[in-house]
């Protein structure tokens, strides 16, 4: 086989790129698509869930509140069961809130008016989405539906979103073509669509690489291991919090109204039962958390049995102050307190990327910017496939073609093993396309010699 030209080569390598940008774009463009609707949708949870419930979350501002062993009393009379939860007033004029477990299991959420002890309405209890609605879009944006498949092809999407971002820029680098760069020239047709899916690609692929990689730490494998390696470093959430008390084998996740992504998976303590005496009362408990200075917003979880612990935890919207405490059940002592300085440095980067991406840490600012990043997604979403409409030929698939020259697609195929170190669902992905080019080329005709 002949040596190509550098300028073959270049033209050669060019289309090789090409061809698995449009490959891979076109297979995971589904997945965009969902993460960057229902993603725009989150950003607004709390606008849209006060929009759609003002009678169950606001009320009016008034005296001194009640005590919550009282906002309880009147909670369990209007829907008997267990309480699991309660969560004062986050302002003056918000509701407090009570989850209470029933015979069957599941959690209802009843709004309480903190000022009256009036029951103003309840809802099936829906974390931290804060409305069934929203836990709809989250699931949704998580796949939870699909279960850990599901999970699985969201990181799959997230992931390939980075190296699709990498593809695209290196696609859109101009090398002297007289093609829309930084703007779009075109006026109508396929070349006003090419224009716009480079032009946006480009000003927000910083912002879309932003939301993949803070959106990994969810995912099952990427985020598994991230949290493996992070707390085997000493870098995510370090050892010796827990002093000498013994845990339990509960992680936080499933105990906390709203854990911290980075404790999630952390072990509760124990109560010490064998002291005796009688459980602390909850006027008791939040009167200890509020001496403790954790910030308005919060939720105590109750013990659950009699070796559980108090639970008081808060995920502001100033990730700062995120804060989780965990207190004795008889004796009201502090078993557990961390906040956001407690934690190693992955940790800390993990829950301020995590809060930035969910839109929260600086307000209207946060949510506009990533509501223009997710708008930017739809739009490549929806340009990739009109481009490739406008340009397949009648009849064909129109995919690009594959380089001819075998050194070219080993060259592309080095360098996506390397990504694949790093994303190892993309790994895979990759090694079943290289397979099936491998095939290809093995099945395309030779040309025979002169």
């Amino acid at each position: 086989m002949s040596t190509p030209t550098p300028r073959a080569a270049s033209a050669a390598l060019y289309r090789a790129v090409w061809r698995w940008h449009f490959i891979a774009g076109l297979l995971v463009l589904p997945f965009v698509f969902l993460l960057a609707v229902t993603g725009a949708v989150y950003l607004f949870k709390d606008e849209i869930n006060d929009a759609a419930y003002p009678a169950l979350r606001t009320v009016e501002a008034q005296g001194a509140q009640l005590a919550p062993s009282r906002l309880v009393a009147a909670a369990l009379e209007a829907h008997p069961g267990e309480v699991a939860a309660y969560a004062p007033a986050a302002a003056p004029d918000r509701s407090a809130e009570v989850d209470i477990r029933g015979a069957d299991g599941l959690k209802t959420t009843v709004y309480v008016n903190p000022y009256t002890a009036e029951v103003l309405g309840d809802q099936w209890e829906s974390g931290p989405a804060g409305s069934p609605v929203m836990h709809l879009v989250r699931r949704l944006h998580s796949l939870d539906y699909v279960g850990w498949f599901g999970n699985r092809l969201i990181e799959l999407a997230a992931g390939w979103m980075v190296l699709l971002v990498a593809s695209g820029l290196y696609l859109w680098w101009p090398r002297g073509k007289g093609v829309g760069t930084v703007s779009i020239r075109a006026r109508q047709g396929r070349p006003w669509w090419r224009d716009l899916h480079a032009v946006t690609g480009l000003y927000t692929s910083g912002f879309i690489v932003f939301l993949a990689m803070t959106g990994l730490p969810w995912s099952g494998v990427w985020g598994a291991k991230f949290y493996e390696y992070s707390y085997a470093l000493g870098l995510g959430m370090p050892d010796g919090y827990w002093s000498d008390a013994p845990v339990s084998t509960v992680p936080t996740g499933e105990a906390a109204h709203h854990a911290p992504w980075i404790l999630e998976k952390q072990p509760l303590p124990l109560s010490d039962a064998a002291a005796g005496g009688a459980p602390q009362g909850l006027d008791a408990v939040v009167a200890r958390v509020e001496a403790l200075g954790i910030a308005p917003g919060y939720a105590v979880a109750m013990p659950r049995g009699p070796e559980g612990v108090f639970t008081a935890s808060v995920y502001p919207d100033d990730i700062s102050y995120e804060r989780i405490i965990h207190l004795d059940q008889y004796t009201g002592e502090v078993l557990f307190d961390a906040d956001l300085a407690d934690l190693g440095t992955l940790g800390r980067w993990a829950e301020w990327g995590i809060s930035v991406h969910m839109g929260q840490e600086w307000g209207l600012a946060n949510q506009l910017v990533l509501l223009l990043a997710c708008a930017a997604m739809i739009a490549l979403c929806i340009s990739a496939p009109v481009m490739w409409w406008k340009r397949r030929p009648s009849g064909a698939l129109g995919v690009p073609e594959a380089p001819r020259d075998w050194r070219i697609v080993r060259g592309v195929l080095a360098m996506a093993v390397a990504a694949g170190v790093f994303f190892p669902l993309v790994g895979l992905s990759l090694l079943a396309l290289a397979a099936i080019e491998i095939a290809l080329h093995l099945a395309r005709p030779r040309a025979r010699p002169a």
